[in-house]
């Protein structure tokens, strides 16, 4: 089982065999929480306590896995660091901000997020409200910057993307497939739709960044975008077999939520072998599309072995 250590007072999950999480996971990691400090606004005012909800959330740790994906992706393609971490941070904040609403009582009402108390709890539910809405919002300024990329073609790209990766056909979409699809019996072909939406198009969007950022031509960008969304679902699989399997202290927020709300995943439809087989044959497709990379996609190789092993 991976092993729950602590990196500057935050629950962070590794194998520590795997030299990605204490590497260039590692490394990535703090390349974007300092540009993260950098991007929050400056309070003049009474403001100052959804800002200090918005860093609380922000840097109450996390795998940072789909910031990974974008500054990898990146360097595949060429595009200098300053550029990849700033989507990168805007990648996280937008995936904090779906955290945040998330715990929310009226969606799936938990009181604990990476190892800590949620922001409604530490705060109070308006301010997490707003938390949320104050990072989404942050992350568009953020793509939107000339200093993200200096053609505005690229910047508009990114923040389309982003917007439908977000949006009903997406992240909220999902959300809303999964609250009304409690209790549901659902299939496997409805149940893949509904975790693509709801976790994977923010994976595809971050492994699918750097390509954009580098004007990758199709065929590349083609390869990338397959192993993110490969490697998305591998990841949703995961953590449903950590949240059948793991301890609320191991996943950092409440464990065993989803069977209690009869939640439809892909353990609950196949058991929990099944689910793994999936995961394996997943993870095992995702890295046929990075062939086309050679050595320089081996951090990525390094991250699809680091998701399966958090579930193993």
């Amino acid at each position: 089982m991976p092993q729950l250590i602590w990196m500057r007072d935050k629950a962070f999950m590794i194998n520590t065999d795997n030299d990605l999480a204490q590497t260039a996971l590692g490394q990535a990691v703090e390349q974007v929480e300092e540009k993260l400090l950098k991007l929050l606004p400056k309070a003049v005012d009474l403001e100052q306590q959804v800002i200090n909800a918005m860093e609380y959330a922000l840097m109450a740790g996390g795998k940072r896995i789909r910031p990974f994906l974008v500054m990898e992706s990146a360097k595949i393609f060429g595009v200098g660091e300053s550029a990849a971490v700033r989507v990168a941070a805007a990648v996280e904040c937008v995936h904090t901000y779906s955290l945040i609403h998330d715990d929310l009582p009226c969606m799936d009402d938990d009181d604990m997020r990476r190892g800590q108390p949620s922001v409604h709890k530490k705060f109070d539910e308006a301010t997490a409200v707003l938390a949320g809405d104050a990072l989404l919002t942050l992350a568009f300024e953020i793509l939107s910057d000339e200093q993200t990329h200096a053609d505005a073609r690229v910047r508009c790209e990114l923040i389309s993307l982003m917007a439908k990766a977000l949006g009903v056909n997406g992240m909220v979409g999902g959300q809303m497939f999964d609250l009304l699809a409690e209790n549901q019996e659902l299939d496997k072909i409805r149940i893949t739709r509904l975790q693509r939406m709801k976790t994977g198009a923010l994976i595809v969007f971050s492994g699918e960044a750097g390509a954009i950022l580098g004007k990758a031509e199709s065929r590349r960008r083609h390869a990338i975008r397959g192993y993110a969304h490969d490697v998305g679902l591998a990841f949703q699989i995961a953590d449903d077999l950590l949240d059948e399997e793991g301890s609320s202290e191991e996943i950092g927020k409440t464990a065993g939520k989803d069977a209690a709300a009869g939640k439809a995943t892909f353990v609950s439809l196949v058991g929990i072998d099944q689910a793994r087989t999936k995961a394996d044959m997943l993870i095992d497709q995702s890295v046929k599309h990075l062939e086309i990379f050679g050595s320089k996609a081996e951090n990525l190789r390094n991250l699809a072995k680091f998701i399966i092993n958090r579930a193993s």
